[in-house]
């Protein structure tokens, strides 16, 4: 009896707040990431909706589920594979991502060169350049190509003036989302790139030159082979990024172009074809994952080190013609993206704005318009990205402490799978499991910040889990021995020393919530639509002038907030 008692007392003893709350978040991932995925897997296969939360509480929803898995079948799969629009789909998708991530990493190589070895002029100008594109919603930067190279664009006015006959290229096309996804893709592999040349030895270079091998000798078998896993990486990633975007092709792919993200949007929003969706979403996550693990097997699986003992004083080109012409062309570069998103800032002010290569007028009505008419849109964009904000903040936080402290590596895995999603398949996944009872949360507001907070989370779980590494123990150990509870611990002693962290991870959330694109216009419920989906529909709509003053905000809020984010981190790679 007495051990009986024992037994249950160190249950109960083990079993505290903090254990509450560690199945809290364990069950949070598991309704808001593994269900909805694993939902969308089984009508891959039955090509009807499966909602398994429903089975729980209705006994009709049960039993017409048990009917439908009866009948599954890999017969979408099969026609996925036989041909059609699928898997030209796919297809188009693959070739898509492979150009693009081989053209920005061709493009990037001599960028990156420029910032790690060289004394190129500038560097501080456009390194804050090379920010931009990144901050900038895609279907935005869509918007300022169609202002310079569409029909009446001004760069095909110029183009027209000087001799030229119809317009540069055709910006409807696949041409034109390679090159959006070029110009404004392009700094998520520099920066990497610039780490890679920054880490190899330079002695191995030095001996190089002293055996009598030229500059340009050592560049090409010393230099570049020794960045070859930061570029390698950096190409995975701008595949993953390329194969997931969805605001540059849903406004310039043309009618007769398939690609998967458009399609499994099409499918869902306007034909509402479970099956089809749900293909379209397992191939993207698929997809996502399968360079994703290329991505951390390149990193992890290969040992490139060449750094050993104290690193010797790195000895940049100081060559005239060397910087000189990194210079030129990495302004050239950096310009194409800087005038696309001052087109738009120009058309926001335009009276009217076409065939010239100015607006005719200037004038703040649209301005007026935006802020009379879309306030509402304003504040949900600022209360769903708080909303979102705070949930990651509370999620985060004890993620991290589970991870550091009690070392649950499998809790770490899940946290890290939103990353490997696109939006447009988290949406679809969240569509099709919250739409009835016991958690009938399609078309809320509450399920669009839970999305937001699930896309964003893996991002403030890294801010804040490298805060939690440098916290001793002792710390909250000390606390726990003058009686305060583990939970109690980590609110009032461990959560105060991880503000940096949640500050900086805070700051990332709130920017990237600000222009997701993909869930929101998905999902986003007509009475909180944000700012986001205001300019999509606007552009949709023909109401470019409203649309490119909303987009000018956006911008605006997005580059304030990165400026703290940047005091804050202190964080510099030039």
């Amino acid at each position: 009896m007495s051990k009986r008692k024992l037994k249950e007392g160190s249950f109960l003893s083990r079993f505290d707040s903090l254990s509450g709350m560690k199945w809290l978040v364990i069950v949070f991932f598991f309704l808001f990431l593994i269900l909805p995925l694993f939902s969308v897997f089984l009508v891959s296969f039955t090509g009807q909706p499966v909602n398994i939360l429903g089975s729980l509480v209705n006994p009709d929803i049960l039993k017409t589920n048990i009917e439908r898995l009866s009948n599954a079948s890999f017969e979408h799969y099969e026609k996925l594979l036989a041909g059609g629009t699928y898997y030209n789909a796919l297809i188009n998708s693959l070739m898509l991502s492979l150009g693009v991530s081989t053209l920005v990493i061709l493009l990037c190589l001599p960028i990156a060169y420029g910032f790690a070895r060289t004394t190129m002029p500038l560097k501080k100008f456009y390194a804050a350049l090379c920010t931009l594109p990144i901050i900038v919603p895609t279907f935005i930067s869509a918007a300022g190509f169609i202002i310079m190279f569409g029909r009446t664009g001004w760069v095909t006015t110029l183009y027209q003036s000087l001799g030229g006959d119809g317009t540069v290229f055709n910006v409807y096309s696949m041409t034109g989302i390679v090159l959006v996804q070029i110009f404004f893709f392009f700094p998520f592999a520099l920066w990497p790139m610039v780490a890679a040349f920054k880490l190899s030895d330079v002695s191995l270079e030095e001996a190089s030159q002293n055996l009598g091998a030229k500059n340009w000798i050592t560049m090409a078998f010393i230099t570049f082979p020794l960045a070859i896993p930061g570029i390698i990486s950096s190409a995975l990633l701008i595949f993953t990024v390329s194969f997931s975007d969805f605001g540059t092709p849903i406004i310039l792919a043309p009618d007769g172009l398939n690609l998967i993200v458009v399609e499994a949007y099409r499918e869902i929003s306007g034909f509402f074809n479970w099956a089809g969706a749900s293909i379209l979403t397992v191939v993207m996550v698929i997809v996502a994952a399968f360079f994703f693990w290329l991505q951390r097997l390149v990193t992890k699986g290969k040992n490139y080190g060449t750094l050993s003992g104290k690193p010797k004083q790195l000895k940049l080109n100081d060559n005239k013609w060397v910087t000189t012409g990194l210079a030129i062309y990495t302004g050239i570069i950096v310009l194409i993206p800087l005038l696309a998103v001052l087109s738009v800032g120009l058309q926001s002010f335009a009276t009217t704005w076409g065939a010239d290569l100015l607006p005719r007028g200037f004038t703040l009505d649209h301005y007026k318009t935006i802020f009379n008419r879309s306030t509402s849109n304003i504040m949900n964009s600022i209360i769903l990205a708080i909303g979102a904000l705070l949930l990651s903040v509370i999620v985060s936080t004890l993620v991290s402490y589970f991870v550091v402290r009690q070392n649950a590596v499998k809790l770490d895995f899940v946290s890290s799978i939103p990353l490997i999603v696109p939006g447009i398949a988290l949406g679809i996944a969240y569509i099709q499991t919250f739409n009835t009872a016991p958690l009938q949360l399609t078309g809320t507001a509450t399920l669009l910040i839970i999305a937001y907070a699930i896309r964003r989370m893996p991002y403030m779980i890294r801010s804040t889990m490298g805060t939690m590494m440098s916290i001793k123990p002792d710390i909250e150990e000390a606390s726990v021995n003058l009686g305060a509870s583990k939970l109690m611990a980590i609110l009032t002693v461990v959560g105060p020393l991880m503000l940096p962290g949640i500050a900086a991870g805070s700051i990332l959330v709130f920017v990237t919530v600000i222009k997701e694109t993909s869930v929101t216009i998905l999902m986003a419920p007509s009475d909180w639509a944000p700012m986001s989906l205001v300019v999509f529909q606007n552009l949709l709509r023909g109401e470019v002038y409203t649309a490119s003053a909303m987009a000018i905000l956006i911008i605006v809020i997005v580059l304030l907030l990165q400026y703290i984010a940047s005091k804050m981190t202190k964080n510099s790679l030039y």
